[in-house]
């Protein structure tokens, strides 16, 4: 409606100025040609001052046309400017409040997380028979795998403000992946599903590999879930071939087979198109298309090409290969026997806890009492400030988001007293909330380290070997 009125008001104007201009042209021409009929001598004259004044109204009428045009060209340009730019602040709205929604999510969810895995922990320490222990386990796994899913949906939606660079880090496969594909099994297992992974090589590798861990699992997790996902009956295989290798480098190759519904020769051969172009109109995979969608990019980012073989009622398979370079398969010492020192002697060490849920007040304890830990346990940051002036600590592990006083300002406080000037007493942010924007935010108020809940008693034990082996009496 816009356009027509404003295109409507551009019309009416140069029709005007068109009449204006007929108008002068005919009185102009009157006035000349009684003149002429006077003056007869001067018809030449006359009539050449008659064309050039016609030129010239023709010239100012082709003028003000143009001003008249580049204006309303203009004023729709401005216009559509403005309407973009209302656009991108509601796009840029929208996305805030995924962010905000996303942050939200990972939070409340963690929370119980830490709370089942935690007492799932303690309960695997108790006398157990045989069906108990496998249950217990059974319920272990799918709460890591609960767990895995919020970490894909995290790390697909961080992906595209991603800096989109590769975190190198050295690779056991079989180790490093296996307990991730475990995973996976008592999810098959749930829907009746046949669920197998193996590793193909040649030999035991005498080397391990560099490569970006993180966003190997995130596009295996992606894959498999989509193939558990739309699987109704079968088995799902997932099979890691490094057979492939010269001096340098090893080739390895991800299969993930399922035998699902799978596709139509031209939806297998149009997927990776649509994806690319961030459209997934496949009715099937309607709901896995993001995942599908991010694990193309990260693939592509590690410079393989994600592909699809597939045959509809019979099953899909999509696999990708990556060069990863070699490096020395030398076994680090882990900072898990340091600490096993510590219990092996008998040394205790003081930490103080602030937490505000009871439930995890219980997990964070259980955990830390069995490195050894002799724990005091406060509700807030203004009762941890309180404590940490009257008794001594050899750790604090503080709770991100508290009631009465946060763990931002607990920390502020703490670390600008003349006691910590004097016992530099390391403190760890702990929060369900792992964005990197909240540990960002955490080291920036003065913490030492991060702890994400559910808490993993390997990176509990490492930050107590990191923060407290040093201190240990001989």
């Amino acid at each position: 409606m816009v356009f027509f009125s404003q295109s409507s008001k551009f019309s009416k104007r140069i029709i005007g100025l068109s009449f204006l201009a007929l108008g002068a042209i005919f009185v102009i021409f009157y006035f000349l040609y009684h003149y002429i009929q006077v003056n007869k001598n001067l018809y030449p004259v006359t009539l050449v001052l008659l064309i050039f004044v016609i030129v010239l109204l023709i010239a100012l009428v082709y003028f003000l046309w143009n001003k008249a045009h580049n204006d309303y060209v203009k004023s729709k340009l401005i216009k559509d400017i403005e309407n973009l730019e209302r656009d991108l602040d509601k796009a840029n709205l929208l996305k805030d409040h995924k962010s905000l929604y996303l942050a939200n999510m990972s939070h409340e969810i963690r929370i119980p997380l830490n709370a089942i895995l935690g007492m799932l922990n303690m309960l695997r320490k108790t006398s157990l028979d045989s069906d108990q222990m496998a249950e217990v386990e059974i319920a272990h796994y799918s709460s890591q795998h609960m767990l895995q899913l919020v970490n894909m949906i995290l790390d697909n939606s961080k992906f595209e403000d991603s800096n989109k660079t590769l975190d190198l880090v050295v690779i056991d496969l079989e180790s490093d992946l296996s307990k991730l594909l475990k995973i996976f099994e008592y999810q098959a297992w749930d829907k009746n599903l046949e669920f197998e992974f193996k590793f193909l090589s040649e030999k035991k590798p005498k080397f391990l590999l560099l490569g970006d861990l993180a966003r190997i699992q995130q596009v295996l997790v992606n894959l498999i879930n989509n193939a558990i996902k739309f699987t109704d009956f079968g088995k799902i295989t997932v099979t890691i071939h490094q057979t492939v290798s010269d001096e340098d480098n090893q080739i390895v190759t991800f299969y993930i087979k399922d035998t699902g519904m799978g596709m139509l020769p031209y939806e297998a051969e149009n997927v990776f198109k649509s994806v690319k172009d961030d459209d997934f109109p496949m009715q099937h995979y309607r709901d896995a298309g993001v995942g599908l969608s991010i694990s193309y990019k990260l693939v592509k980012l590690m410079g393989g090409e994600l592909e699809l073989e597939s045959k509809e009622n019979e099953g899909s398979i999509f696999y990708f290969s990556l060069q990863l370079k070699k490096t020395l398969n030398l076994k680090v010492e882990t900072k898990e026997s340091e600490v096993g020192l510590l219990n092996k002697f008998g040394y205790k060490f003081s930490v103080l806890v602030a937490e505000d849920n009871k439930i995890n007040q219980k997990v964070i304890k259980f955990l830390l009492e069995q490195q050894g830990a002799d724990c005091t346990l406060v509700r807030n940051g203004l009762e941890a400030v309180k404590l940490y002036s009257v008794l001594d600590f050899d750790i604090i592990f503080m709770d991100i988001f508290m009631p009465e006083m946060d763990g931002y300002d607990a920390t502020r406080i703490i670390k600008a007293t003349e006691k910590y000037a004097k016992n530099n007493t390391p403190i760890i942010a702990v929060s369900a909330s792992a964005f990197e924007a909240d540990i960002e935010k955490a080291k920036l108020s003065g913490v030492d380290d991060f702890l994400a809940k559910p808490i993993e008693t390997e990176r509990l034990k490492e930050l107590l070997a990191k923060y407290l082996v040093q201190n240990q009496p001989n």
